[in-house]
């Protein structure tokens, strides 16, 4: 099990936790500020869901007119992890 603890930049959230287990699933998603009901809503939705298929769809995801997103900024967490 892998645990990745993320500073998002660019909005409410202040930090992302993320576990990931050995085959590359996301086991939890918690984010800390933001808007909680959302964010406790796309965290239960990727349990589950492999890294690569959630950093598909939540990358490049705008928040009004900011140039990211809470889920923006998991798929960045995801990616920074892979590299």
């Amino acid at each position: 099990m892998k645990t990745i603890n993320y500073m998002p930049k660019g909005v409410c959230s202040s930090l992302i936790k993320i576990e990931i287990n050995d085959n590359d699933i996301i086991e939890s998603v918690v984010f800390t500020g933001g808007c909680q009901g959302n964010l406790a809503g796309i965290g239960r939705l990727l349990e589950g869901m492999p890294v690569n298929t959630a950093i598909e769809k939540l990358k490049n995801i705008k928040c009004g007119r900011k140039s990211t997103s809470c889920p923006d900024q998991l798929a960045i967490a995801l990616t920074n992890d892979k590299i």
